[in-house]
C-alpha cells in the first residue's frame, strides 16, 4: 500500500496538507481546510483509510488544523467514526488533536468530537499559528 501525500495549498481555497504513512501508521492532516469541493477532497482520504484499516491494526492520527469550515468538520467526523469502528474491532487507534493554546475554540471542537464519537483523544496545546 502506498502512502498518501497531498501538499496543502492556499491558492484560491485552503487545502490541508495530508501525510499518511502506510508503513508506520502515522497519519497527519495539517493546515487549514476550507475547500471548494470538500466532499471530493475528503473522499480520497476516506478511501485510503478504509483500505489501510483492512490490513493494519494500528493507526496514530494527528489533526494539526488551525482552521476548518463546517463541511470539513463533517468530513473530520466521518474520519473519526471510521477510526472508532476500527477501534471497536480491537485495533489500537491513537488520536492526537493539536491546537493553538490561544484558540480555545479548537480545543472545544476536539472535546465535542470526543463526546460524539466516544473516543479518547490526546489534546495537545502545541500548534503554532502562522
Amino acid at each position: 500500500m502506498n502512502n498518501l501525500i497531498i501538499k496543502g495549498s492556499s491558492a484560491t481555497f485552503f487545502t490541508p496538507t495530508v501525510d499518511f504513512n502506510a508503513t508506520s501508521g502515522v497519519c497527519i492532516i495539517s493546515g487549514e481546510s476550507y475547500l471548494e469541493n470538500t466532499i471530493s477532497f475528503y473522499k480520497q482520504i476516506l478511501s485510503w483509510l478504509e483500505e489501510y484499516l483492512t490490513t493494519k491494526d494500528y493507526i496514530h492520527f494527528h489533526f494539526n488544523l488551525s482552521y476548518y469550515n463546517t463541511t470539513s468538520s463533517k468530513s473530520i467526523l466521518q474520519i473519526l467514526l471510521l477510526l472508532k469502528n476500527h477501534e471497536d474491532l480491537g485495533a489500537k487507534v491513537e488520536i492526537t488533536w493539536h491546537y493553538n493554546p490561544e484558540d480555545e475554540e479548537m480545543r472545544e471542537e476536539a472535546e465535542d468530537y470526543i463526546l460524539e464519537t466516544g473516543m479518547v483523544f490526546n489534546i495537545v496545546a502545541d500548534l503554532v499559528s502562522n
